[in-house]
């Protein structure tokens, strides 16, 4: 992106509503939320479960989170750690995912979201597993594998300084 006004923005941290769904339109989704925090994963699993270098996700708190549609929810485990995937029934689009290590947030696959262009990282991670041809912006922290909390509440206030939060724009 050229500048962060184009970015999904507001000027204030009175929630608003971004929306998004499945490639066939049979299952949506709306959040209300005051910012969005965009990172990209660079893990192994990431790619191999994408088709692609990366994958794009939003953390989003499931109270916010309404998906509307019938979808088709599959279970696995790794590291430990227990995910419920959720896919569109129809057309097997992954729309988003919830595991058992943060069991209030949803991981929405972040390509999913309505003008999903003006979307951009606040943070990479599992970068040491990056594909080299991938090129990594400037100024963006990078993280050798998951951060630590702290660290991805460090990297949320440095896109917050530098105005990368992801929010919404009023469509009022």
């Amino acid at each position: 992106m050229a500048n962060s006004s184009e970015h999904i923005r507001a000027d204030s941290n009175i929630p608003m509503s971004l929306s998004g769904s499945c490639d066939c339109g049979a299952v949506t989704y709306t959040m209300k939320v005051c910012s969005l925090q965009v990172y990209a994963c660079h893990c192994l699993n990431c790619q191999t479960r994408s088709g692609s270098a990366f994958a794009e996700h939003a953390m989003v708190h499931a109270s916010a989170f309404v998906c509307e549609g019938e979808v088709e929810a599959y279970c696995r485990e790794a590291n430990d750690i227990h995910f419920e995937e959720v896919v569109c029934r129809n057309c097997y689009t992954r729309l988003f995912n919830r595991n058992s290590l943060l069991p209030g947030t949803i991981f929405l696959r972040a390509g999913t979201l309505f003008e999903s262009e003006r979307l951009e990282p606040i943070a990479h991670i599992w970068v040491k597993r990056k594909q080299r041809w991938v090129l990594l912006a400037d100024g963006v922290p990078l993280f050798a594998e998951s951060p630590t909390p702290e660290e991805f509440g460090a990297a949320i206030a440095l896109a917050d300084a530098r105005g990368k939060d992801q929010r919404p724009q009023s469509s009022a």
